[in-house]
């Protein structure tokens, strides 16, 4: 009897953590920071590092620009994420930006566009939707 309970249990066990793992690739899971990083004449920044960091939490995500300066950063936040602050850091610039989402919305990938122009940070978020399609090639042609 005690193995039946044994193996009962470790089934019960492999199903609740395929069932976490499950829901960690689902949309509400995942909060997606882009942008490109170019120089001061306008010019697209290979290999520059962006650093997201969770202000409540501390933890921080990377991301390396690639050869169009644009950098991807997919950051693990849930629901009960909106309104958290986080900082974006490239070398000695950094900037705060707020996550904003609709928590009812399961369906739209949740995320910004945060672009480094030189030394500032300009947020577009209108424009996280089609950048992300265009990283993704889901893009209308």
């Amino acid at each position: 009897m005690r193995h039946v309970f044994v193996g009962l249990a470790a089934l019960v066990g492999v199903v609740l953590v395929a069932g976490v793992t499950e829901a960690e690739h689902e949309v509400y899971y995942r909060y997606t920071l882009l942008g490109y990083i170019k120089d001061a004449s306008g010019r697209p920044l290979r290999g520059r590092e962006v650093k997201i960091i969770r202000d409540k939490t501390g933890f921080s995500y990377l991301g390396e620009s690639d050869a169009k300066g644009l950098y991807v950063v997919v950051i693990r936040l849930g629901d009960e994420s909106v309104g958290e602050r986080l900082t974006v850091r490239m070398g000695t610039l950094s900037t705060r930006t707020t996550v904003r989402f609709e928590p009812d919305n399961r369906h739209d990938e949740r995320g910004t566009r945060m672009d480094i122009e030189g030394a500032r940070f300009v947020e577009r978020a209108a424009w996280f939707p089609s950048t992300l399609a265009l990283f993704l090639g889901t893009a209308s042609r």
